[in-house]
């Protein structure tokens, strides 16, 4: 009777625990892609006629269009964690947000020179985490760094929209965020 009770309580135990996780279905999870950890802070749209939100449009390219009728601005804010003790990894390049209908969109390129809250892939060392809160980007209210796209209308209305993180080591490894639009 006490080893059945001794493997119950064992088994319960383990049952718990999550090692890798690659599929975050909110917001807020940490999901592995590669050696690191990335956490989406949060995910809206963008609307440029409010003051803070503008300061989150600065920097885009020369030529940039505005969004159209029919499209609007939408950031995905990032966390980033390297949870070694011992070596650098470089964080992804590559994002891509998908809808139901499988319309697929890439972040816009901009710097982070130009704007203190664009992510910009990096080697991120041993136990360091992105945005680093010396960062504008790590002292906000968010605490990510921002990936700006320009969806249309009707994606927003597909939903569930998925953020996938791709490993720049291994593009066949992706992670999902479920973004809550």
């Amino acid at each position: 009777m006490v080893l059945v009770l001794g493997a119950a309580l064992t088994l319960v135990g383990c049952g718990n625990k999550i090692d890798v996780r690659t599929v975050g279905e909110t917001e807020g999870l940490y999901i592995d892609v590669g050696d690191l950890k990335y956490q989406v802070q949060i995910s809206r749209i963008i609307n440029p006629y409010d003051l803070e939100d503008r300061t989150y449009l600065r920097g885009l390219p020369a030529g940039t269009l505005p969004p159209k009728a029919d499209e609007a601005w939408f950031g995905v804010w990032l966390r980033v964690q390297n949870t070694t003790s011992g070596q650098t990894f470089d964080t992804a390049e590559d994002f891509e947000i998908v809808d139901t209908q499988e319309n697929t969109f890439e972040p816009l390129d901009f710097g982070f020179e130009d704007n203190p809250f664009a992510y910009s892939a990096r080697p991120l060392g041993p136990n360091a985490i992105l945005p680093n809160v010396q960062e504008p980007a790590g002292q906000g209210p968010v605490q990510g760094s921002l990936l700006l796209f320009k969806l249309t209308n009707e994606t927003l209305q597909n939903r569930p929209l998925e953020f996938r993180i791709i490993n720049p080591k291994n593009p066949e490894d992706v992670g999902i965020v479920d973004l809550d639009v």
